[in-house]
């Protein structure tokens, strides 16, 4: 994949190719979204279960595998590791925003210290690495993450994790708002299906972010 002319949405396709892009470790941070246990479990229903397995194949074969590596990688270079995780403060969720308490799909019900609502074994921070706890798809929204950010000097945020049609999207777009430059690694994020994660990199790509991949990142250092 050549991220200069991938993942074009009808606006941008006879546009030029954007300039390379150079990042500063001290001033980038890698921000993983949302990859909790609850989005790893089977559901119990045979039929809901099979519907979802390329979701759950694409999470264990390639999104957690390669956020591991670009985990890695961002400590080894001095990259900032932050996490934004779905958890509510109270154990019944009074405190989660109107997304989050309507039926259906997004109806989430996480409380801080349920195993459920924790980051995958697989990733789990380490040392200092910040978590911040939300209860809205934008992980700048209601959490302090912006003003960390602006505190640390963060002028470049590498962007992982799920969904990506939702909490990503989301994400990119406040960040984006708030002037942060936003990579967002395609082969680390995944939304319910190949195609509304494919159809929403394109409508981000090149307005909200650029679409990259996890080994177009690591060439991407000063």
């Amino acid at each position: 994949m050549n991220w200069k002319t991938a993942y074009r949405s009808f606006y941008y396709e006879n546009a030029e190719e954007p300039d390379d892009i150079t990042l500063d470790p001290e001033t980038t941070a890698l921000l993983v979204i949302d990859i909790q246990n609850t989005y790893l479990e089977t559901p119990d229903d045979p039929n809901e279960a099979r519907r979802w397995q390329p979701f759950f194949d694409r999470m264990n074969d390639v999104v957690i595998p390669n956020t591991a590596n670009l985990m890695a990688w961002s400590r080894s270079k001095g990259i900032e590791v932050m996490f934004a995780r779905i958890a509510c403060q109270k154990d019944d969720g009074r405190d989660r925003s109107l997304s989050q308490k309507k039926p259906g799909f997004n109806y989430l019900l996480l409380p801080k210290g349920r195993d459920d609502s924790q980051i995958v074994p697989e990733l789990e921070p380490i040392g200092d690495e910040i978590v911040v706890e939300k209860t809205t798809d934008s992980a700048l929204t209601g959490t302090s993450l912006r003003l960390m950010l602006s505190n640390m000097g963060v002028k470049d945020v590498i962007v992982a994790g799920i969904f990506t049609d939702q909490c990503v999207s989301s994400t990119v777009r406040s960040l984006c708002d708030e002037s942060f430059g936003v990579l967002v690694v395609e082969d680390c994020c995944a939304a319910a299906t190949d195609a509304l994660h494919r159809h929403e990199l394109e409508i981000i790509n090149m307005i909200y972010c650029h679409v990259v991949s996890s080994e177009d990142v690591e060439a991407f250092i000063a």
